[in-house]
């Protein structure tokens, strides 16, 4: 690729990229890091892709990875004991989260950053990129049975969350 077409690739990219990084890490620097990363490696790659379609999905689905991979590295004390709190607050009456307004945006992106991260990650994964339990597990190596319970508790945790603000 010559300096002109990698300029115009990462116009076209890098925005995408960068948000889907951002939904997994919730650090803007790690999130800018990750895009770069996915791009140099496209680039840098030798593989022929056949049509824009399918480079879209390589570049989200190395993206994702990478941003898991970097999830994993952090430490997740913070996660368990968030987890533990969150417990105490999941013994209330399935009734009573029912009740209450309909939360806005601001709400909802507020009360998924408070889910600890393997429920937000799945959350995300399925929610926003609109991936199935199949490739989340591909991506990510756990079972599908384990993301459909992920999936079930973390919106469980987020529904909580979201009556109580």
């Amino acid at each position: 690729m010559t300096r002109q077409e990698i300029t115009e690739f990462y116009g076209k990219h890098h925005q995408r990229l960068y948000n889907i990084s951002l939904r997994i890490l919730k650090d803007s620097d790690e999130a800018e890091e990750v895009m770069q990363d996915t791009i140099l490696k496209f680039v840098s790659s030798e593989g022929s892709f056949g049509s824009e379609a399918q480079v879209s999905a390589w570049l989200a689905r190395t993206c994702i990875r990478a941003s898991i991979d970097r999830l994993r590295s952090r430490k997740r004390e913070e996660a368990f004991l968030a987890d533990y709190a969150l417990q105490e607050e999941a013994e209330e009456p399935a009734e009573e989260q029912l009740r209450g307004p309909v939360p806005d945006v601001m709400q909802i992106r507020a009360a998924m950053e408070r889910l600890p991260e393997p429920y937000r990650l799945v959350l995300n994964l399925v929610l926003i990129e609109g991936l199935d339990y199949r490739e989340i597990a591909g991506l990510t190596g756990q079972k599908e049975t384990t993301l459909r319970s992920l999936f079930s508790r973390g919106k469980n945790k987020l529904t909580l969350i979201l009556n109580k603000i």
